[in-house]
C-alpha cells in the first residue's frame, strides 16, 4: 500500500491557497507595478524552459547534447521549479515513455485525470521504484551534484532570491509572491497539464497506439510541450512542434544555442519516417471505419515513393551545388525537373489521400 508523501501533499495544497489569498490583497494594496510583473515574467520562462528544454528534453531524452553552462542553469533553474531532482524527474519521465498507460506508468493517464494531473505526487514512490535512478544520469556530475542539494537550490533561488529582488525595488513580500509562490502554482500545472489533458484531449496524427495527444493550446501554456502525440511517436527528437508555425519556444530556444554553440547533435526525425508515422496512422483509423482498400494502400505507397524522391533529388541538388565541373548546370537542370515532377505527383497524391480520408 503506498503512503501519502506529506511534504508534497501540503506544499500541492498550500501553495495555491496562499497565492490565492495574498496575491489579490498585495495587488489591492501595492497594484501591479512593472517590477514584479517582468520578474514573474521572467522566472516563469526560466523555471518553465529549464524544465521542458532541460529536465525533459536535454536529460530525459538526450535529444541534444549541451555544454557545462547550460546545463548548470538548467539545474539551478529546474531545482527553483519545485518538481523534484533531474535525476528523480527524468528517472520518472523516462519509465513513463517505456510503460505508457500502464500499472507502471507513474503518471498513468487510465487512473484518471485527477490521478495523472498531480493525485501520483501526493503519493510516495513504491518501494520498487524508489532508488531505480536512470545510471547514465547518476554518473553526471552536475546532475549529481543538483541532486543531492536539491532542496537547498530550490529554497534559495525559488524564493530567496526572487524576494531579494523584490526588496530591492520596495516589494520584497512582492516578489516573495510573484517570483516565486503565484510562479511555482503557474509553472507546477502548466507542466502537469501535460501529463493528465495531453493524455485526454487534442488529436493523434502520428500513432493512435499510446493515449498522449496533440493539442495547440497546451502546447501555449508549455512552452511547446502540447505536441504530445508527435512526442511520444519521436520522443529523441529535440523538437515537439515540427511545422514553422507550431508553437514550441523549447525548440527555438535550443536551436539559438546551437548557433552559438552551447548546444550541439541535435536529433532531429527525418521527414521520410515522420510522413510514414502519419500515413499508417490514418491508415489504421480508416481500417476501423472498414473504409481501406488495396487502391489506398497503392496510394500510401505512390505517396511515401514520392516523397523519397524528393528527399533523394534536394540532398543530390545541394551536393550537386557545390560542384564546380562544366556538367554542373546540365545536371542541375535535369535535378530541377526530377524535383518538380516528384513533388507534382507527392501533391497529387496527397489531395487524393485526404480526399479518400475524408469520404472514410
Amino acid at each position: 500500500m503506498r503512503r501519502i508523501n506529506w511534504g508534497n501533499t501540503i506544499f500541492l495544497i498550500v501553495s495555491p491557497i496562499i497565492a490565492l489569498t495574498f496575491l489579490p490583497i498585495h495587488i489591492t494594496l501595492e497594484g501591479m507595478p512593472w517590477s514584479l510583473l517582468i520578474l514573474f515574467a521572467f522566472s516563469c520562462l526560466a523555471t518553465s524552459v529549464s524544465i521542458t528544454g532541460g529536465y525533459h528534453r536535454l536529460f530525459s531524452h538526450k535529444s541534444y547534447e549541451a555544454n557545462k553552462f547550460v546545463k548548470l542553469f538548467y539545474l539551478i533553474c529546474g531545482a527553483a521549479a519545485l518538481q523534484g531532482s533531474a535525476l528523480k524527474w527524468s528517472s520518472d519521465h523516462r519509465r513513463h515513455h517505456r510503460h505508457v498507460d500502464t500499472e507502471e506508468d507513474p503518471y498513468n493517464i487510465q487512473k484518471g485525470f485527477w490521478y495523472a494531473h498531480i493525485g501520483w505526487i501526493f503519493l510516495k514512490d513504491d518501494p520498487k521504484y524508489a532508488n531505480q535512478m536512470a545510471p547514465d544520469l547518476k554518473m553526471d556530475p552536475l546532475i549529481a551534484w543538483q541532486h543531492k542539494y536539491y532542496y537547498l537550490i530550490a529554497v534559495v533561488v525559488g524564493f530567496l532570491f526572487p524576494t531579494l529582488v523584490g526588496a530591492a525595488f520596495g516589494y520584497p513580500l512582492g516578489g516573495f509572491l510573484y517570483g516565486g509562490i503565484a510562479r511555482v502554482v503557474i509553472t507546477h500545472h502548466c507542466t502537469f497539464f501535460i501529463n493528465s489533458l495531453c493524455h485526454l484531449w487534442g488529436n493523434q496524427p502520428y500513432s493512435d497506439k499510446f493515449s498522449a495527444k496533440d493539442n495547440f493550446l497546451l502546447a501555449f501554456l508549455t512552452y511547446g510541450e502540447g505536441f504530445h502525440n508527435f512526442h511520444h511517436r519521436f520522443a529523441n527528437d529535440y523538437r515537439n512542434g515540427i511545422k514553422w508555425y507550431h508553437w514550441d519556444p523549447t525548440k527555438w530556444t535550443i536551436r539559438s544555442l546551437s548557433i552559438l554553440g552551447f548546444t550541439w547533435s541535435l536529433q532531429k526525425t527525418g521527414e521520410n519516417e515522420i510522413l510514414k508515422a502519419v500515413l499508417s496512422a490514418d491508415k489504421r483509423k480508416i481500417q476501423n471505419k472498414g473504409f481501406y482498400d488495396q487502391h489506398m494502400e497503392s496510394l500510401k505507397l505512390k505517396i511515401e515513393e514520392a516523397h523519397r524522391r524528393i528527399q533523394h533529388a534536394k540532398a543530390r541538388y545541394n551536393a550537386l551545388k557545390a560542384d564546380l565541373s562544366a556538367q554542373k548546370d546540365r545536371k542541375l537542370f535535369e535535378l530541377r525537373l526530377e524535383l518538380k515532377t516528384a513533388k507534382k505527383e507527392f501533391r497529387v497524391g496527397l489531395q487524393q489521400w485526404q480526399t479518400l480520408k475524408k469520404l472514410g
